[in-house]
């Protein structure tokens, strides 16, 4: 697969990618390397990474906790004292190995450590290699909601090697799938309709679709990389499905669901409001509906849940003027930003996604 441009940052996928680390270590002359980790990562990735790395200069292995409740501050502030403790300096090198908690606070963590430092992300979970993966965006979460603090800074490298997903439980596959999907419905008819057998699809479709959807998500970052315009259609699902994600999340009673899980509740909850208020087919959304379910199957979400989720939507990035902004769809790739709702209608979609 070829590498892909994206601003100053490259993408490489597979063997290139450890061709490509390699020179750009020769290239630079890096004080110390230093290796983010979580102890996942640490046992199933770096191994295999470390083989093929090829440097005599000093590497560091730091590692954190995994799961999105140590995206924080805090753990930022281990690592900062981590990296002073170990001698890290401006000509350092962050290498990020693992999902989206890990690029997304190792990428803050170089962004502000001695006000920058290079680094690379080596995304190995396939919700991270087709979302965080692409467009800067780094950051943590300020108590339960969601990437609150961060800054937009394209790391030097990206390295999607699909081998690392044959570590993944299929539950960590599944959420990665869901942002594929989204990019279906917000891009283009014909991608969303090569995930309509899922079942057929094998190693290599997916590193094809991956492929795609990096693509995807590169084409419209490039256009709007600050999130003004086109670049809030990739948060189709996510007004919703964050607020969802964070109540779970904060409910001690609940079982924690994924990304990808919350997001396609989102989606479908978004997909009635489309039908309602900008023309969405509804028989586009049921047999959406039908399909999510169908694979993710259904959470139980209590009426008792909807107005502390919506009470959490404030939160929403998207907001501005104190409006909470929608994403809408008039069509498969057609969105439609800045939506509002009326609470009513969502209401509705509670009902109908219950229903």
């Amino acid at each position: 697969m070829n590498s892909i441009s994206a601003g100053d940052c490259t993408i490489h996928f597979n063997k290139v990618c450890y061709t490509s680390i390699n020179q750009h270590i020769n290239n630079n002359n890096y004080s110390k390397i230093f290796i983010l980790v979580d102890e996942n990562t640490h046992q199933f990735c770096l191994p295999n990474f470390l083989k093929l790395l090829e440097t005599d200069i000093t590497i560091e292995i730091i590692e954190i906790e995994s799961g999105e409740i140590n995206k924080t501050i805090d753990t930022c502030v281990g690592v900062w004292n981590t990296l002073s403790e170990l001698g890290a300096d401006r000509k350092s090198l962050l290498i990020n190995i693992g999902g989206g908690v890990i690029t997304d606070l190792g990428g803050f963590v170089a962004c502000t450590f001695k006000r920058g430092i290079s680094y690379i992300n080596v995304p190995t979970t396939l919700l991270s290699m087709v979302d965080a993966s692409v467009g800067g965006k780094t950051g943590v979460d300020l108590g339960h909601l969601k990437n609150q603090i961060g800054v937009i800074s394209n790391p030097d490298l990206v390295l999607i090697d699909t081998q690392y997903l044959s570590t993944l439980p299929q539950n960590q596959m599944r959420s990665g799938l869901a942002e594929m999907l989204k990019h279906g419905l917000i891009s283009s008819e014909e991608y969303w309709n090569k995930f309509q057998d899922l079942s057929a699809l094998n190693a290599e479709d997916l590193d094809l679709l991956i492929h795609e959807s990096v693509e995807i998500k590169k084409h419209v970052v490039e256009i709007d990389p600050f999130e003004n315009g086109l670049r809030k259609t990739l948060n189709f699902g996510h007004t919703l499905g964050h607020a969802i994600e964070t109540h779970f999340l904060s409910d001690p009673k609940k079982n924690t669901l994924l990304h990808g899980e919350a997001i396609i509740i989102g989606m479908i909850l978004a997909a009635y409001i489309s039908s309602e208020l900008v023309g969405f087919p509804m028989e586009t959304t049921l047999k959406i509906k039908d399909f999510f379910i169908d694979y993710y199957g259904k959470v139980d979400i209590d009426k008792n849940d909807r107005k502390p989720i919506m009470d959490l939507m404030k939160y929403d990035k998207k907001n501005n003027y104190g409006n909470i902004n929608f994403v809408l769809l008039e069509a498969i790739g057609k969105p439609k930003i800045d939506c509002l709702v009326d609470e009513k209608i969502i209401i509705d979609a509670f009902e109908f996604y219950a229903s």
